[in-house]
Order: structure tokens, then C-alpha cells, then sequence
């Protein structure tokens, strides 16, 4: 799909009363991203690592919220949330995958998240081990803004 092809955000709306993140595209999609999916699968290094194998798994931010959103050129918005995380620049195509596929990628973030002993409430999650080699393992190199 070309550039030109690609669904365009028309609207980019935060409710902070039930903590989502509304973005309507031109193709008439509309997708309602609760800011709990948005955080725990941000695009940051922090997050995502530098390969799929780093990824962190998040927990205990079932009650995060958006408390900013920031404008990156033409392409992307940054988001800042009230754990104050805002290093993960949110591309439209990303927003619109999150959209798209926000059922399974909820469903699988549950199951990690059993299967690793974790919750979403913060009073009863605990931090996982860091995978070796990823942001926030002492390793890192390359800038990602975490060390």
C-alpha cells in the first residue's frame, strides 16, 4: 500500500474520564485504544526492546492515563502518560495496527501475564526480570535512552 493509499488520521481525541484514546482515520475506522494497551505495547526501546526477543512485559498499569499528546511531524504522535513514560512515538500505520488488532494483542497480553505471574493492578504486580541484553539490563547500547 502506498503512502498515498494509507488511512490518515482525522482525529486524535483523549478522554482522560475513561482513560482512552480515540483516533478516527479516512478509510472511516474509528478505534477506541484504552491507555493501558497503549502503554504496555508502546514502541519505545524501553518497551519493545531493539528485537522482538527483548520485549519487556509491562504490568500494573491498569489504571495509567494519557496526559499528553504530542505532535511528531506529519507521521506519528508521542504520548505521555501519567507514570510519566513518554519515550514511544505512536505512527499512524502503528495506532491503526493497535486498532485493527486490538482484540488479539489484548488477549495475548492477558495470557503473558497469567503465565508470568503478573497483574494489572499495581498494588498486587511485580516487576519481572529483565531479559539479558535489553533496555534496562546494563547492556544496551545505541541510544535508546535507557540504561
Amino acid at each position: 500500500m502506498s503512502a498515498a493509499e494509507r488511512p490518515w488520521p482525522e482525529e486524535i481525541k483523549v478522554d482522560k474520564v475513561t482513560r482512552t484514546l480515540k483516533v478516527a482515520f479516512s478509510d472511516g475506522k474509528t478505534f477506541v485504544l484504552p491507555a493501558e494497551l497503549l502503554r504496555v505495547e508502546s514502541p519505545s526501546a524501553e518497551v519493545q526492546g531493539h528485537s522482538p526477543d527483548q520485549k519487556q512485559l509491562v504490568s500494573g498499569r491498569m489504571h495509567v492515563g494519557i496526559i499528553g499528546v504530542e505532535t511528531v511531524g506529519n507521521y506519528a504522535v508521542k504520548l505521555v502518560f501519567d507514570d510519566l513514560h513518554d519515550t514511544g512515538i505512536y505512527t499512524w500505520d502503528y495506532l491503526y495496527a493497535l486498532g485493527d488488532r486490538q482484540d488479539a494483542i489484548w488477549a495475548e497480553y492477558l495470557a503473558e501475564l497469567a503465565a508470568a505471574g503478573l497483574s494489572r493492578d499495581p498494588a498486587l504486580s511485580k516487576a519481572p526480570p529483565p531479559k539479558s541484553g535489553g533496555c534496562g539490563s546494563g547492556k544496551a547500547s545505541g541510544g535508546c535512552g535507557c540504561s
